[in-house]
Parts: C-alpha cells; sequence; structure tokens
C-alpha cells in the first residue's frame, strides 16, 4: 500500500505543486518603486502634456478624433518606454545608451507632436477665434501690424524677413542637436532641455485653447501688396504649407523659442560658447519676431504670449531644475541626465552629484588619515615615556 505521505510520494508530490510566482512580482514591484523614484520633474511634465492632449481629442468636437488618439497614445508608450529602460535602471546609467534612449524618447515624441497638430488641432476645435484676435489687438494695442505695415511690402522686405523666418528652423537645429548630444554640464542641459519642453508644450496647448489662421488667412481682402520674394519666400510658404500645423497660432513659437535661445545663452553667457552668441541671437530673435508680422502669420497679440512664455520658461525652469538636482542630490538619486562618454573623448564629465560624492570621500579620507596620524602620534610618545 502506498502512502501519500511517504518521503517519495511527497517529493513527486511537491515538485509537481505550482509555485507562487513571487521572483516575478518582487521583480515588477521593484521597477516600478525605481521607476517612481528615479523620476525627475520634466518626466511628470512631458507625461501631462500627452494626457493634456489626450483629454483633448476625448472631450474634443472635430473629425478624427480616433486616429489622433492612436497617434497620441503611440507618443506616450514611446516615452513610457524609454522611462522605463532608463530611470528604471534597465540600461545602466552612465551609459551610452542610457544616455542616449533618454534623451531620444524624451524629445523625438514631443518634436514629433507638432507635425501631428495639423490632424489633432481640427479634432479638438474646428472653430476659429482670428476675429477675437484682431478685436484685442486693436482694442489693447491700437495696430494691427500685419495691417500696418502693408505698404512696406516689397520684393526685398519680404525676402529679408523670409530668410530670418526660415533661419527659426536652424536656430533650432544648431541647438537642439549640440545640446542633446555633446553637452558636458548636466545642470546647463537640464535647463535648456526643460525650458525647452515648457515652451513647446506649452505652446502646443495654447494652439488648442486658442485656434486660430492667423491675418494671412483671416485679413487676406484687406491687403494691397501682395508678398512676393525669391527663394527664401518661396522655401517659407513650401515648408508652412508642407508642415506647419495650419491654425497653430497663440502663442507664436516662431517667437518664443528664438527669445528662449537668446535668454538662455545671456543667462550662461560666462561659459562659451554662449558668451558670443547671446548677442547674435538677441538680434535674430528680433528679425525673426518682426518677419512673424510682416509676413502676415501672426497677431501681435500672439507675439506678447510668445515673450511671455519664453521669459517665463527660462527663469522658471531655471529654479526648478536647481531644486530639481539638490533635491537628487541629498536623496542620492542619479542625475536628472547622465552625459555622454563617447569612446573617442578623453575626459569624461562628471555629474554634479559625482563631484560631491567625491569630494565629501576624499574630505572624508583626508580627516581619517589625520585621525590615524594623531593616533600613532600620541602612542610614540606614550612609548617614549
Amino acid at each position: 500500500m502506498t502512502h501519500y505521505l511517504g518521503p517519495e510520494r511527497t517529493t513527486a508530490q511537491v515538485a509537481n505543486i505550482p509555485q507562487p510566482r513571487l521572483r516575478t512580482s518582487v521583480t515588477r514591484s521593484n521597477l516600478f518603486s525605481r521607476v517612481l523614484t528615479n523620476l525627475a520633474v520634466q518626466d511628470y511634465f512631458i507625461a501631462v502634456y500627452f494626457l493634456v492632449l489626450l483629454f483633448a481629442l476625448a472631450v474634443g468636437t472635430g473629425p478624427g478624433r480616433e486616429a489622433c488618439t492612436r497617434t497620441v497614445v503611440g507618443d506616450l508608450s514611446f516615452f513610457g518606454m524609454g522611462i522605463v529602460l532608463t530611470r528604471g535602471g534597465i540600461l545602466r546609467e552612465g551609459s551610452i545608451a542610457h544616455a542616449l534612449v533618454y534623451r531620444v524618447c524624451g524629445f523625438l515624441p514631443v518634436f514629433l507632436s507638432y507635425f501631428q497638430l495639423r490632424h489633432i488641432l481640427p479634432a479638438v476645435a474646428p472653430h476659429s477665434v482670428d476675429a477675437s484676435l484682431v478685436a484685442l489687438d486693436l482694442r489693447v494695442f491700437g495696430i494691427e501690424p500685419a495691417l500696418a505695415w502693408d505698404h512696406f511690402v516689397t520684393a526685398h522686405t519680404t525676402e529679408w524677413f523670409a530668410f530670418f523666418y526660415f533661419s527659426y528652423f536652424f536656430l533650432l537645429t544648431v541647438h537642439v542637436i549640440p545640446m542633446m548630444f555633446s553637452a558636458s554640464n548636466g545642470m546647463r542641459l537640464a535647463h535648456f532641455a526643460f525650458g525647452m519642453f515648457i515652451v513647446v508644450c506649452l505652446g502646443h496647448v495654447g494652439y488648442m485653447l486658442v485656434p486660430g489662421w492667423g491675418p494671412y488667412h483671416a485679413l487676406a481682402g484687406r491687403f494691397e501688396h501682395p508678398l512676393v520674394g525669391g527663394f527664401f519666400w518661396n522655401l517659407v510658404k513650401a515648408t508652412v504649407d508642407a508642415g506647419g500645423a495650419q491654425k497653430d497660432i497663440f502663442p507664436s513659437l516662431h517667437t518664443a523659442l528664438p527669445t528662449y535661445f537668446a535668454i538662455f545663452s545671456f543667462m550662461h553667457r560666462d561659459a562659451k560658447p554662449f558668451r558670443y552668441t547671446w548677442p547674435v541671437l538677441a538680434f535674430a530673435a528680433t528679425q525673426i519676431i518682426i518677419a512673424t508680422m510682416f509676413l502676415r502669420w501672426h497677431y501681435l497679440v500672439d507675439i506678447v504670449a510668445g515673450l511671455s512664455l519664453a521669459t517665463a520658461a527660462a527663469l522658471l525652469s531655471h529654479r526648478i531644475i536647481v531644486w530639481e538636482t539638490e533635491r537628487r542630490e541629498k536623496l542620492g538619486l542619479p542625475p536628472i541626465y547622465s552625459m555622454f562618454a563617447w569612446p573617442w573623448t578623453t575626459n569624461t564629465a562628471v555629474s554634479p552629484s559625482t563631484t560631491s560624492n567625491s569630494v565629501d570621500l576624499a574630505t572624508a579620507t583626508h580627516q581619517a588619515r589625520e585621525i590615524a596620524s594623531d593616533e600613532s602620534h600620541e602612542s610614540h610618545e606614550e612609548a617614549a615615556q
């Protein structure tokens, strides 16, 4: 007779009994905990931005909302994947993969969302408020620049301002790519990136709250001189027609981003290359701002909103990043951005937290050596006595 409590049957039964998957649940819990602990302020900000887009699509009244919702969910998922891989510690902190994934998964979906606004804006708000914006300009400022400057329109002036209007894309490229991939100062990079995210994300939300076509469309019948230029004017028209979001006027990001770059460069003018570039950026920004109204893309109130957004983003992001950096150092968390340690570089950038830890370690080591030396000296004196 076989007893079920016998040693052989017991062993076999135990081997066949499904064991609880404790390791998997613990691993998932630890991963979730690491992600939440390591999140930075800008991570929350970007996530909230995409959630606002989803909410706007959910309550919108225009066509194509389902397709736009799927697109935004894809953006949020791509961003979330990068957060899990980096903030969750799956990719090693300080590795090239970690630095690259965090930058790409944060910047790329926000950047692409501008081109998606071409479909999102009509889905969220199919109406426009151009008449209200024109009335506000006339009531508050007493002028609508696009109309007032109409008699200055010639082929030469149009081409001049078209050149600066198109230089906006050049300024974006020469600031974003070098800062993201070759910056050597973590604090400066975090300030730049967070301020830029504030400008872009809040600007896109402003497009949804205040949709409008701009003077070229709303005031088309009131201009006496057509905009006729050469290479750059045709290039601007082709670019806007092909990739523009169309109803993206309030606030003016053509105003906000160059102004933000100029203010940021001025704030960091003690370091190269900003000590040389901020005057150039200030001049270029003024020409771009005038161009947005001269070429009839924006109202004056759009410009004021863009200037206010850029100034607030530059100052606020700096304060928040200083606070966030100090908080992470006190808690022993990794820096907001890990610097690239490219194989061909000779000097590895050191994060503020790493520097402070190294200084503390060096100080502690020095103090320990002094104590050991004093104790040794005292023991020799006692032995001599």
